[in-house]
């Protein structure tokens, strides 16, 4: 799960979302994939950059790729929410030195088609639209990064088989519902009480749209999902599913009432056969002893820690969260 409140300058003003990661691999054929150039004065401009549109269950989404012409195995990410768009992580772009980085704005966000279908927002559904992205993209090898809910989504396709996936990497993971909301309660309890009592009030009356509610949960989300006072304009770019994120979550990230609430994969981590890498920050919605949980189920897994950090690891440590996942695949890739 990932949401953020807006920002002009440094004041929250409402609750919206954005992330976005970064993208190449080599593209499909025109018949499947329309490709246009990346317009000017995007950080991409100095990149290869391809980006269109893929037809998938339910109607088409939109991708990009960044570094298309690098020789590397393909990183695909997946980014978080549900409902969120793939616009934050453009600041993993420093790995595209070595490989195409893809990425897509999933179905219900973002540049992709938003259908009215709430049926469309299923996990199921969303394992089929990224094994379409795959096929259209010709992307027969890939490292796969998954995070927040991308996490969710990326740990269900593998529980696929798919062929081709050579490491994961799974970023602020959330991989049992109950005990992310257990966490998120956890340290709701350690704001202040006229915090408390704001969120209780307005989620009880069902007003959550309201200016009290929204600042406490932007005050909530300056310490566990984004620490920075001055957000890169990533953050605050994209259309935010929100219909997405409430059906299949609910209304902020402690309280989920939406369909995902019953989502459980703790006892199929053992299934994992391949490298994995499980990241997070010190302060993350993604506990340390949550995300520790998760590497000792998954075996021969990895885990790192940011230090200082929270949700949005790879926005507030860019540098280090790109050395770190460099390190990994050259560790996962040596002869």
């Amino acid at each position: 799960m990932n949401r953020l409140p807006q920002r002009r300058s440094r004041l929250p003003v409402r609750a919206t979302l954005a992330a976005r990661l970064l993208a190449s691999v080599l593209v499909a054929a025109l018949a499947v994939v329309s490709l246009r150039a990346a317009e000017p004065g995007q950080i991409f401009a100095q990149q290869n950059v391809r980006e269109g549109f893929i037809a998938v269950t339910g109607g088409k989404v939109w991708f990009r790729i960044l570094g298309a012409d690098k020789p590397g195995i393909p990183l695909l990410a997946l980014h978080g929410g549900p409902g969120a768009t793939s616009d934050a992580l453009e600041l993993l772009a420093p790995l595209t030195d070595e490989r195409p980085l893809v990425v897509y704005d999933q179905l219900g966000s973002g540049r992709s088609d938003v259908p009215a279908d709430n049926s469309l927002y299923r996990v199921e559904r969303y394992v089929e639209e990224l094994a379409q992205v795959r096929a259209a993209l010709g992307l027969k090898r890939v490292h796969l990064l998954g995070h927040s809910w991308g996490t969710m989504l990326g740990l269900d396709y593998m529980l696929t088989k798919p062929e081709g996936v050579e490491s994961l990497i799974f970023a602020g993971p959330c991989l049992s519902a109950k005990r992310w909301v257990d966490d998120q309660k956890a340290y709701l309890a350690q704001m202040p009480q006229s915090m408390r009592d704001a969120v209780a009030k307005n989620e009880a009356a069902g007003t959550i749209t309201s200016p009290e509610y929204k600042a406490a949960v932007a005050a909530y989300y300056r310490q566990h999902l984004l620490r920075m006072d001055e957000w890169p304009p990533s953050m605050t770019r994209g259309r935010f599913g929100e219909a997405v994120y409430l059906y299949m979550w609910g209304p902020s990230e402690f309280t989920c009432t939406g369909t995902l609430g019953t989502y459980e994969r703790t006892d199929r981590l053992a299934e994992i056969r391949v490298p994995t890498l499980y990241t997070c920050g010190e302060f993350d919605e993604a506990t340390p002893a949550a995300t520790a949980f998760y590497q000792s189920k998954t075996p021969g897994a990895k885990i790192k820690v940011f230090a200082g950090a929270s949700h949005m690891t790879y926005v507030e440590q860019p540098a280090a969260y790109c050395a770190a996942v460099r390190e990994f695949l050259h560790g996962v890739e040596k002869p």
